[in-house]
């Protein structure tokens, strides 16, 4: 099979494609999936450029989301079938034996969830990763729930514009940053009650204008950086703000918090797959399976921006690691 691999860590040029044995089915839970297209993330270019979680296991091959069709099972495995349209988040982050830009891929079944079928394997190989970040920092992290307001951060993002929209299933009323007027009227088509073009307006005060003083009872911060501690100021008291970054404490401190007793919670959507823990895959798959069928029933969508083909690894690094591009990209395999 052909697959992009990566030996050091580097600009995305370190990429080179090579063909690789096809993997084989070594477990009895096991999917031996034909990959169609592969997601690609944030994740992917700081990995690349900073090097993978397992070090010791280079080279490695990126990708940590995949839509397909399903060539073989393991022995295990109940709920697929050979040519079953599968998607699904695994791998990419380093392991041996992992990562979807290339044409196969072995998933272990759990993980996996029927692709949504009015979905393409693009769009539907650019949701799973954003799908269950902003599902665990809504829904378990913060507990959201109906009538309540949420500030989502880059609602044109790829984890923010699907942030928006788990918001809106759930009940919450949902007003968004953005950068630009097209980025805007994304983020309302999507569901969001008000925007706040960021670069010109005060984000705490249109916050506090929009919530009548109160503050909103969750933020969401897909940002980082000074961003997370600026937030502080725009939720209520006793309220929640997740992060999916680690919070810097050299661009600001926790003071405001605690003072506001904030809930401060971190979503790291890959610590299962690393960590091993078998329920908390589990889940991940149930989270998959729940938006296919919202995907289906014309609840929720994806805004695959651009799409290129796998041996276009490099251009498509680039393009996220530019810094404007919206919702998501996708590698074409097949």
């Amino acid at each position: 099979m052909q697959a992009i691999l990566f030996n050091q860590p580097g600009s995305p040029d370190v990429f080179y494609t090579q063909t690789l044995p096809k993997p084989a089915i070594t477990a009895p839970d096991q999917l031996l999936v034909k990959i169609h297209a592969a997601g690609v993330n944030p994740i992917d270019t700081k990995l690349r450029q900073r090097g993978t979680f397992y070090p010791d296991q280079m080279p490695a091959i990126l990708g940590c989301d995949g839509a397909g069709t399903v060539e073989a099972v393991g022995e295990g495995v109940t709920d697929f079938q050979p040519g079953d349209a599968v998607y699904y988040c695994y791998g990419g982050v380093g392991m041996a034996g992992s990562g979807n830009y290339a044409e196969y891929a072995i998933v272990p079944a759990h993980f996996a969830a029927p692709k949504p079928q009015s979905l393409t394997f693009a769009e539907a190989a650019a949701a799973p990763l954003v799908l269950i970040t902003a599902w665990e920092a809504l829904y378990d992290r913060a507990a959201l729930q109906p009538g309540q307001t949420v500030l989502v951060l880059a609602g044109a993002g790829g984890v923010g514009h699907v942030a928006i929209q788990l918001a809106k299933l759930k009940g919450a009323k949902v007003c968004t940053t953005v950068s630009t007027p097209d980025k805007a009227r994304l983020a309302r088509q999507l569901g969001a009650d008000e925007t706040i073009l960021y670069p010109q307006t005060d984000v705490t005060a249109a916050v506090m204008a929009w919530t009548e003083g109160r503050g909103v009872d969750v933020a969401f911060d897909t940002v980082g950086g000074k961003t997370f501690f600026e937030t502080v100021a725009a939720v209520r008291p006793y309220g929640d703000l997740v992060t999916i970054l680690e919070p810097n404490l050299e661009a600001g401190t926790l003071k405001a918090a605690r003072q506001r007793n904030l809930r401060i919670s971190l979503e790291l959507m890959l610590t299962p797959m690393m960590s091993g823990d078998l329920e908390a895959q589990r889940h991940q798959g149930e989270i998959l399976r729940q938006c296919a069928l919202w995907f289906d029933q014309g609840d929720l969508k994806i805004h695959l921006a651009q799409t290129f083909p796998l041996s276009e690894a490099v251009a498509a690094h680039r393009v996220i690691e530019g810094g404007s591009s919206t919702g998501k990209i996708a590698l074409q395999v097949v």
